[in-house]
């Protein structure tokens, strides 16, 4: 039983000289949705340590009778350190992902 063709005449058929080349461009495709989904996954990590040490400082600072406004201040401070210190450190990771990707680039023949 002959197969049907599941190109429709508006698509552009793909034509591959090999299967390598085929999962070549799979692995591609993979990689790429594999890394945004890495990005998006730390930047909520890093959101989410961001929320958790406001509150606790929110919560320490009113629990030994702090100033609201000295408490928040605080809060705040540390929220936004936090913050910035975590997008430093996805962005060394993501560089060094890149280097050492050309650098394996540059040993494979």
């Amino acid at each position: 039983m002959p197969q049907k063709s599941h190109v429709r005449a508006e698509q552009f058929p793909l034509r591959f000289e090999s299967e390598a080349d085929l999962e070549q461009l799979i692995e591609r495709r993979i990689a790429l949705r594999l890394e945004a989904g890495a990005f998006r996954w730390r930047f909520r990590l890093i959101a989410l340590d961001t929320v958790l040490l406001v509150s606790l400082v929110l919560a320490a600072g009113l629990a030994i009778g702090e100033s609201a406004y000295t408490v928040v201040r605080a809060a705040i401070l540390v929220g936004a350190s936090c913050f910035a210190a975590g997008m430093f450190l996805i962005g060394l990771s993501l560089s060094g992902a890149k280097l050492l990707a050309r650098l394996r680039q540059r040993r494979m023949p």
